[in-house]
């Protein structure tokens, strides 16, 4: 009987054995669920172009871990070159940052260094909320003053753990000039690259420079490089360096492209997101593959819909969004209208922008007149 029951026993055995074997994956070979591919945005764009509001955008959405222009880095060390010659450095970067391979901070920073030795640390959602900072949380609608008041003190290896946690991470950066050098990183397999052109009126990307001089000098003198122009030309120089480049990266982008660029490419000019925040919002989350939640469409509509005048340069809060991007009308001579409309008039023409003919005009132009050539 005992051993009956033992024959039994071992019968059982046998049969569940084979089972496993012929039945289950080995752990060794069984498929790994793939982990689907992070998607890549970078915001491409230039100084004072409504940038870091198109930024906050996309930061502000909970898939999304965003950094603002990590470029700052290697401009800052690297300030005796011109902007061509370090293109590349930026742009290994940036491809660095998209794989989240944080140790490329490395050659710019500190060996100590704190998450908020990072440029404009606090203006990321991700690196105020967890695992980057426990007290917020990821939905959450999160202030830059309100997170570095409260997220500073963490270590700067909780960027790349962050990082990591995100299916979509965004990248504003003003210091490329050039499509063709973020070929490679469109056609590297390791990325899934989508760029959006942002670009505001020449006139008044103007007047804001006007007001951030100081603040953007060492930048300007990276884009004039070794071509240093003295007197009131200088502003006018550099901006024809920036209208240039705008030219180059659209027609790249939009004309006789090739086919690693089909349906990567976006061009949004910074009026038509402020005449109409919702529509253009949601156009680039379909472009960057996200979804348009209710909580950020009350966020994106309060924040372009408020009374401030945007008075703070480098800050971003409610506005009267739409009345603070025509400022330029009313505030700018049109003596420098007509001196910032011929150094970039090849980029307004390409881009939509309409040349003012005299000061009568430029005070009484509609805004419907003054972007009649609005193809979007």
């Amino acid at each position: 009987m005992v051993k009956s029951r033992r024959v039994h026993l071992l019968l059982i055995l046998v049969v569940l054995s084979f089972l496993l074997i012929h039945f289950l994956p080995c752990n060794n070979n069984a498929p790994l669920e793939e982990k689907p591919s992070p998607v890549h945005i970078l915001i491409l764009s230039s100084w004072r172009s409504g940038s870091s509001f198109t930024g906050q955008i996309f930061s502000q959405h909970p898939s999304v871990f965003y950094l603002m222009e990590p470029a700052w880095h290697v401009w800052v060390k690297m300030y005796q070159n011109s902007a061509k010659v370090l293109h590349m450095a930026v742009r290994d970067l940036v491809r660095s940052v998209f794989l989240c391979d944080m140790s490329v901070f490395d050659a710019y920073m500190s060996s100590q260094k704190k998450k908020s030795d990072l440029f404009q640390w606090e203006t990321s959602r991700a690196l105020c909320s967890p695992p980057a900072c426990d007290l917020f949380s990821r939905t959450d609608i999160i202030t830059a003053g309100n997170c570095k008041k409260i997220c500073s003190k963490y270590p700067f290896s909780k960027v790349e753990e962050a990082c990591k946690t995100y299916s979509h991470i965004a990248v504003k950066e003003v210091r490329f000039f050039d499509l063709k050098v973020l070929y490679p990183l469109l056609t590297d397999p390791s990325l899934n690259l989508k760029i959006i052109h942002l670009v505001r009126d020449p006139r008044a990307v103007f007047r804001s420079r006007e007001k951030t001089v100081a603040d953007l000098k060492r930048d300007s003198n990276i884009i004039m490089g070794s071509w240093r122009a003295k007197g009131e030309m200088v502003p006018y120089n550099t901006m024809q360096v920036i209208c240039k480049s705008h030219v180059e990266i659209y027609k790249a982008g939009s004309q006789a492209t090739p086919s690693f660029l089909k349906d990567r490419y976006l061009l949004v000019r910074y009026e038509d997101i402020v005449r109409d925040p919702l529509a253009r919002a949601a156009q680039m989350y379909r472009f960057a593959e996200l979804h348009f939640t209710p909580e950020l469409q009350k966020w994106v509509h309060n924040i372009t819909h408020g009374k401030g005048l945007g008075a703070q340069a480098f800050e971003i809060g409610s506005r009267d969004a739409q009345r603070v991007s025509q400022a330029w009308r009313k505030t700018l001579p049109f003596q420098k209208i007509e001196k910032v409309q011929n150094v970039c008039k090849d980029a307004m023409d390409l881009l939509g922008y309409r040349l003012v003919q005299s000061e009568e005009e430029q005070k009484n132009m509609s805004l419907d007149l003054l972007f009649a050539q609005n193809s979007s």
